[in-house]
């Protein structure tokens, strides 16, 4: 089929990318019952096309992202840097709830009636922009003082933007951002003025919503009682119960699971097709089901070092880590919540859990890390057809 000859990049990533999005039906319609009960619809299928429709324009979004050439994302992320800066605004202003989320997170699309998670897009548009910067300089000497405005002004705005209502989001952009510039060369002594800038940011905001409580109502206190409920020895029952309910199932699956649509757990769960759908998982599927998926992330980290190691640009390897790793470490930290390994998140599982903004957000992320493949691919097709050409280094340079 021409749609298949029109794919490129990595095909190892394709292939994960397609089993993730594949497997992630059978969780999605097994959790969708507590969720038709929650809305007494009853109607479970729906929730299966709902998924499906994420899913196919997540992998619309894909292709169409792994065509362009992944230079123009330098550009890209100037041009949508502002328009991110908008959207937090907006979000921050007058952003929606969605399924008993006490925090706005969301904008809701005119017209379509779709939400949209604005954090998400900031994260790929932001990493994209401090790759772009990063590799900007490589040749330069790096001055503090000459990095703060294009540099460290737009993390900090994004970050500021987003952290009212997503402290795990927040946290995880950071955490990025950080690991990024550091592989980017950025000298260690500026980076611990960073950390520690950010440390003192993060304790003025903890500060100012506890002495102006109607700023941020709720936020901070849920912080500080899922991080107190993780390290408190002591049981609460009401506290922890989403992680006791997660820990029932994940210890019901046992080696082999109880089978697919027969969990228990998934009944009591409040985000059991989103934030816990691993728990579902492991208990549908077992520890076997439970590893499978976190091989395939872990193939995927793989993948993603070896395409960063063979890309032809420093931006295109900074661009790869920037984008890519986020995905991984938020599969990771999803993993984590469930089986009580950190204190609870909001992190999906990406390409499993429901929601299409973080369907669509890793698509993206992935089509860009593709895209850099590609290239490489392109280049190397070029390289092997110079060997028969008189001049090869005139159709290299062309393929550059």
């Amino acid at each position: 089929m021409k749609f298949f000859t029109n794919i490129k990049g990595d095909r190892a990533i394709w292939a994960v990318a397609a089993l993730l999005a594949l497997f992630s039906f059978l969780p999605v319609y097994s959790a969708s019952s507590n969720l038709a009960y929650l809305y007494g619809d009853g109607n479970t299928f729906k929730y299966l096309v709902k998924h499906f429709a994420h899913l196919m324009l997540g992998f619309a979004i894909l292709y169409g992202v792994h065509r362009i050439p992944y230079r123009y994302f330098r550009g890209l992320s100037i041009i949508a840097l502002p328009v991110v800066f908008l959207l937090l605004i907006i979000t921050l202003a007058e952003g929606t709830t969605i399924e008993g989320a006490n925090a706005s997170r969301w904008i809701r699309i005119p017209f379509v009636g779709v939400t949209f998670q604005t954090s998400t897009l900031a994260a790929v548009v932001l990493l994209t922009y401090v790759a772009r910067y990063l590799s900007k300089i490589k040749d330069e000497k790096i001055s503090f003082k000459a990095s703060i405005v294009p540099l460290w002004l737009p993390v900090f705005i994004v970050l500021l933007l987003i952290l009212p209502a997503n402290f795990s989001t927040t946290a995880i952009i950071f955490a990025m951002v950080v690991l990024l510039v550091f592989l980017g060369g950025y000298p260690l002594q500026y980076l611990g003025i960073i950390l520690i800038a950010g440390a003192l940011f993060l304790s003025l905001f903890i500060m100012s919503a506890k002495a102006f409580p109607d700023m941020f109502p709720n936020r901070v206190d849920t912080w500080i009682s899922r991080i107190d409920n993780f390290l408190d020895d002591t049981p609460d029952k009401e506290a922890d119960y989403q992680i006791e309910k997660s820990k029932m199932g994940i210890a019901t699956g046992g080696l082999f699971g109880v089978g697919a649509g027969h969990g228990v757990q998934k009944n009591f769960l409040p985000q059991s097709s989103s934030d816990f759908i691993y728990a579902v998982i492991v208990e549908e599927w077992g520890l076997v089901g439970g590893l499978s998926i976190m091989l395939l992330y872990m193939l995927l980290l793989f993948r993603l070092v070896v395409v960063a190691h063979k890309a032809d640009s420093v931006f295109g390897k900074l661009l790869v880590i920037g984008v890519g790793l986020p995905i991984v470490f938020q599969a990771l930290t999803n993993m984590a919540v469930a089986v009580e390994l950190f204190p609870v998140t909001g992190q999906t599982l990406p390409l499993i859990s429901s929601g299409g903004t973080s369907i669509w957000m890793t698509c993206l992320a992935l089509g860009m890390i593709l895209s850099v493949s590609a290239k490489r691919e392109e280049i190397r097709k070029y390289s092997d057809e110079s060997e028969e050409t008189d001049n090869p280094l005139d159709i290299l340079s062309e393929a550059i």
